[in-house]
């Protein structure tokens, strides 16, 4: 019998929410370049022509509409190949849909099955569930096709599709990125192909969209589990693979579980119909493919990446070229600027040291080390002369009070005044530099340093803004961050000798507080059985709670952990209810 082997390629794009010509050139680009390969089946991600997630444009009729006259363009320009790519369709209603289109024909249609309403998803808002698990018969070969959240199901479509004769099970998707999902994506897909005896390809969606990250990533897993191929993570990718399906079909004979179905799986057997688009194996002499090996990022590494890409696609993607920074001699100033002469280069990224009676010479010496470092352009603008003007304005309503907060805060919106003046002038988008941390805590001034139309740090906690300094100068091999920057005590330098902890407390005790509090849901008497101060805990509880209304006028920024402020974490500001716990 001779060996079946299918070309499978798998672009792995980044496509642009809205773009819908941009994203189908893109697609039409990575088509030829396939077909150059000798590639039989190629596939693209989750509503490749759309972009993802493309929210409110799907109550718009002619969003659809146009949509669909850019699959006709990419069916024209399928001759000799089999293409599998992500799309909306519509009838009667609208689903999320991937078309199977062959040798300039659509061969079919497969319909989302399960929608994802959680976190950051909201597809129920917009879409119809689909119902039916078609099997397409693609050069002989039973096939099955899923979108993203389908897969994670162990009862879902691609189960019965293979229980149904599919022995390639592929799987288009558009799964954000957060620390650690790769690690559940593998576990999920090699568990899926082992238990169906069948080969997954896994083609993920890469690039930035407003807070969210895809990371790529995209994988081949044979019938027993094992990674045979991966995508680059956070850019572009073409992986190229020449799968024995034959194998499939011998390592099914040999598993006796395919021989006793659950009912649940007879059952959607009934769903599972077959659509033949090609009988005939391709037979073209096709050249061998070159080694391909791919090594994953280490966690601070798939991080920084993450925030990279994130910055890069949000200033691109929305018509902007150069970015500026309030550069304060801190760390998180330090490494958005940092982040952002690896997104968009050194020309492109200007820092700006506003100091004041306040800063410490070492702020302003490491502050201009940086920048020297990075080779970007760096303005000193003092604001003592706004300072002492805004004093002498308010001296007389605020006779006979004391200091506090508030001559704080000035000088904060000072700052923020001026990087927005440099912005109207030139054009410049403004990064703000807070994290996570302070965001959480409300430790941040509104219309301050919170002022800016992007936060690249806005989901990163304090300590991991350490690890991902650190992480940065090792990388590169030399001090990029000034040392002093590394080492010095946290300060917002708004008052004489201010450190964070005059408020705060460590960071190293107030992130896994925050992390259990914000991201895991515990209660103060879970995270107080942690082994935390009940005191500290309480206060921390206190201040998460009642900046709300901060958090919610925060410019985006990227996501990182699995539940961010925002999208994943939608509370009333006005809200009475307190954890009585504690």
């Amino acid at each position: 019998m001779k060996t079946h082997t299918l070309r499978l390629g798998m672009a792995q794009i980044n496509s642009t929410v809205g773009d819908l010509s941009g994203n189908t050139q893109k697609i039409l680009h990575y088509i030829d370049e396939a077909k150059a390969l000798g590639v039989d089946l190629l596939t693209f991600p989750e509503l490749a022509i759309t972009g993802y997630p493309p929210e409110d444009l799907l109550l718009n009729p002619q969003f659809i509409k146009q949509n669909k006259e850019r699959l006709n363009e990419v069916v024209e320009h399928s001759a000799d190949i089999a293409v599998v790519v992500g799309f909306v369709d519509s009838n009667s209603d609208t689903y999320n849909a991937a078309a199977l289109i062959h040798n300039n024909k659509l061969a079919g249609v497969y319909h989302k099955v399960y929608l994802p309403n959680y976190g950051v998803f909201d597809e129920n808002r917009y879409f119809q569930a689909g119902a039916e698990c078609p099997i397409f018969i693609i050069y002989g070969i039973g096939t099955g096709i899923t979108i993203c959240e389908d897969i994670w199901y162990e009862t879902g479509p691609a189960t019965v599709q293979a229980y149904a004769g599919a022995r390639l099970l592929v799987n288009i998707s558009a799964s954000p990125y957060h620390a650690g999902k790769g690690n559940l994506r593998e576990r999920i897909l090699a568990t899926r192909a082992a238990d169906n005896v069948a080969i997954i390809a896994y083609n993920n969606l890469v690039g930035g969209q407003d807070e969210l990250v895809f990371d790529g990533n995209s994988l081949i897993v044979d019938q027993q589990g094992e990674i045979i191929a991966r995508g680059k993570q956070f850019e572009e990718d073409l992986v190229v693979v020449d799968l024995d399906v034959e194998s499939v079909f011998r390592s099914q004979l040999h598993d006796p579980r395919r021989r006793k179905e659950a009912p649940w799986v007879k059952k959607g057997l009934e769903q599972a119909t077959k659509i033949e688009v090609s009988t005939e194996y391709p037979t073209l002499a096709r050249l061998p493919l070159p080694s391909r090996q791919v090594e994953r990022l280490d966690e601070p590494g798939e991080i920084y990446q993450a925030l990279v890409l994130g910055t890069r696609d949000y200033v691109h993607k929305n018509g902007f070229e150069k970015v500026v920074i309030g550069l304060s001699g801190g760390i998180d100033s330090s490494l958005v600027a940092t982040i952002s002469v690896d997104a968009l280069g050194a020309d492109n990224v200007v820092g700006v040291s506003m100091p004041s009676r306040y800063s410490s010479p070492n702020s302003k010496s490491d502050a201009e080390a940086l920048a020297k470092n990075l080779g970007i352009e760096f303005k000193v603008i003092p604001i003592e002369k706004a300072f002492s003007s805004y004093l002498e304005t308010l001296a007389e309503p605020f006779k006979n009070t004391q200091q506090d907060v508030t001559e704080e805060n000035i000088q904060a919106r000072i700052r923020g005044n001026i990087l927005f003046a440099l912005s109207n002038k030139f054009g410049w988008l403004v990064l703000a530099c807070s994290n996570k941390s302070e965001t959480a805590t409300g430790y941040t001034t509104l219309y301050g340093d919170m002022a800016g139309g992007f936060i690249p740090l806005k989901d990163v906690p304090k300590t991991t803004v350490l690890e991902l300094a650190k992480y940065k100068n090792h990388q590169a091999g030399r001090e990029i961050i000034p040392s002093g920057v590394l080492t010095k005590a946290p300060s917002a330098e708004l008052r004489p000798d201010q450190k964070d902890t005059d408020t705060l407390p460590p960071y190293k005790l107030l992130d896994p507080i925050l992390k259990a509090y914000v991201e895991d849901d515990l209660s103060i008497d879970q995270i107080v059985n942690m082994g935390f101060d009940p005191k500290i805990v309480t206060e921390i509880a206190r201040l998460v709670d009642r900046n709300e209304y901060k958090r919610r006028q925060a410019a985006p920024g990227i996501k990182i952990t699995h539940r961010d402020f925002g999208r994943d974490r939608r509370l009333p500001i006005t809200n009475r209810f307190k954890d009585q716990s504690g």
